[in-house]
């Protein structure tokens, strides 16, 4: 489970993060455009993971962030006018594991300290996890947040290892005995024979897309609407592997050329 972190403002939580993630096991930090860092106060807060800073990749977008991962949660405490699909945070834990332990790379993304992630780097993920804290202050730190759900991706390997696939903690017992919370992200998450697609991959998939609407006129570029948006978002719920991945790149090549053609026929 990779944790992003985009364009973070203050080092102290990038160092905090890097202490949240080690004592839950986690490794894979990845910084979008961080405003300070490397920096000695990272350093000072991350304490004995110091580590988990020097392996840091720092890259410039979301997109290279997710380039190689098949899932991807966006973490938000706003709810959005895009109506992207939401789970909480215990959900994003179980369905981290599973797709986790079915070879899917899995990433949760954090934004900024003072608005969080914009509407667009949302349209990137696949599901909006949102901690279900008090309504009436729930506001919380970006590395305290990192540390929720860096415990609930533990707790359900913890889980899962406690049914016998590996030693059973003490402690798990009673947790197992609990009825899972249910997920609000209308996704049908079962393994998968197929290779799923990477996000890079997926970044090509919707230029090709909007290219062959553009093309066949479905869609104005001078006036685009929620098209891409809602496409983003059917896609993002599907999940592509493979396969389906390029049968529909193929079907948009065949189209792009036909319009090609058309278009150069004698009016």
């Amino acid at each position: 489970t990779r944790i992003i972190l985009v364009n973070t403002t203050l080092p102290a939580n990038i160092g905090s993060t890097a202490r949240a993630m080690k004592t839950m096991g986690l490794s894979d930090l990845v910084l979008v455009d961080p405003k300070l860092f490397p920096h000695a106060e990272a350093t000072a807060l991350a304490s004995g993971a110091s580590d988990l800073l020097a392996s840091a990749r720092v890259v410039a977008t979301l997109e290279e962030a997710i380039a190689d991962c098949q899932l991807v949660f966006g973490t938000s405490a706003r709810n959005r006018t895009i109506n992207i699909a939401q789970v909480d945070a215990r959900s994003a834990g179980r369905i981290a594991q599973e797709q986790g332990a079915a070879g899917a790379k899995v990433a949760f993304v954090f934004g900024r300290e003072d608005r969080g992630l914009t509407n667009e780097e949302l349209q990137l993920c696949h599901g909006h996890v949102f901690i279900p804290t008090d309504s009436e202050y729930g506001v919380l730190n970006v590395a305290a947040a990192v540390q929720v759900l860096a415990y609930e991706a533990r707790m359900a390997h913890l889980e899962v290892a406690g049914d016998g696939r590996d030693a059973a903690p003490a402690i798990l017992p009673a947790l197992r005995n609990q009825p899972a919370p249910v997920a609000q992200m209308p996704v049908s998450f079962v393994p998968w024979e197929e290779e799923l697609v990477s996000g890079e991959d997926m970044a090509r998939f919707y230029e090709h897309c909007e290219q062959t609407l553009v093309a066949v006129g479905f869609l104005d570029p001078d006036n685009p609407r929620q098209i891409m948006t809602r496409l983003r978002r059917l896609y993002g719920r599907t999940r592509l592997d493979r396969p389906e991945y390029n049968l529909l790149r193929g079907f948009f090549k065949r189209v792009l050329e036909l319009a090609a053609a058309t278009a150069s026929e004698p009016s």
